[in-house]
């Protein structure tokens, strides 16, 4: 019975989401030739699906150099932000110490430092990918930090009491309680990536072959391209999407033989 019961869950979780969202398309389209709406102001799903396909050359063009972006920041958040977390839980003092300045790093806002990021930096892509860095790293320093910090206190007295090394602690216990932590820190990272990545574009205003949606936003805005705008965020949002499901299959892949948040509970 258990795995029929799973088919059927995993069934409702994707039918509820979608049965939702074509409903709202269709209710969105009706209104929209109800009104009498003009495409510049507000166009239909229909007239954002055919511009999806007739400019599809130009936005997947732009899509690849956004996901670029994005995939390259948010590696780089990953890697930095797991070093960063290693060296806080070495010492109270050090956490102290340093953490004020990522936490001082995540609320500045981008739009405000972007422009001197563009002005330093001769390349472009690095630019915008070091503007996308600063907003997806402190996820990644903050979660993996409280995890690697969120050990079993009997666990860890076992583990001193029988003299293991910093190193076996570390691998051995501090890691493996970290990783359900980490894991949330990645869904979130993943998608403040794309939005840094967006929100870089837009600052940048870069043009030419190395546009991304963001430019092509800005110009479909210019020249009242309306659909081909919708069509470029219904892109910036599925990547979105398709991120997110990916660290959720990531993280179900790695915790589910063994964590209790993972584990498929009969009801």
């Amino acid at each position: 019975m258990k795995q029929p019961l799973i088919k059927s869950e995993r069934f409702v979780q994707i039918a509820a989401p979608l049965g939702v969202g074509v409903l709202f398309l269709l209710f969105w389209e009706i209104m929209v030739i109800a009104l009498d709406m003009p495409r510049y102001i507000l166009p239909g799903p229909s007239a954002i699906g055919a511009s999806l396909f007739a400019d599809w050359p130009t936005l997947f063009r732009s899509l690849m150099i956004t996901v670029q972006i994005t995939l390259l920041a948010f590696a780089i958040s990953v890697v930095l932000g797991v070093l960063i977390s290693l060296v806080f839980i070495q010492s109270r003092w050090i956490e102290i110490s340093l953490f004020p300045y990522a936490v001082l790093m995540q609320v500045t806002p981008v739009v405000a430092i972007a422009p001197l990021i563009i002005i330093w930096v001769d390349d472009t892509t690095w630019a915008l990918t070091i503007c996308a860095v600063i907003i997806a790293i402190f996820p990644v320093i903050s979660n993996t930090t409280l995890g690697l910090r969120s050990v079993d206190p009997n666990l860890l007295s076992l583990f001193r009491m029988y003299r293991t090394s910093r190193w076996q602690e570390l691998i051995r216990l501090r890691i493996p309680s970290a990783l359900p932590y980490f894991f949330g820190g990645l869904r979130i990272s993943s998608g403040l990536a794309l939005i840094g990545a967006v929100v870089a574009e837009f600052v940048a205003g870069t043009g030419g072959a190395r546009a991304g949606l963001a430019y092509l936003i800005l110009q479909s805005g210019f020249t009242l391209r309306i659909p081909r705008m919708f069509a470029a965020l219904l892109l910036i949002a599925l990547t979105g999407i398709v991120l997110f499901a990916l660290m959720v299959w990531l993280s179900d892949r790695v915790l589910r033989n063994w964590h209790e948040s993972a584990l498929k509970v009969e009801h």
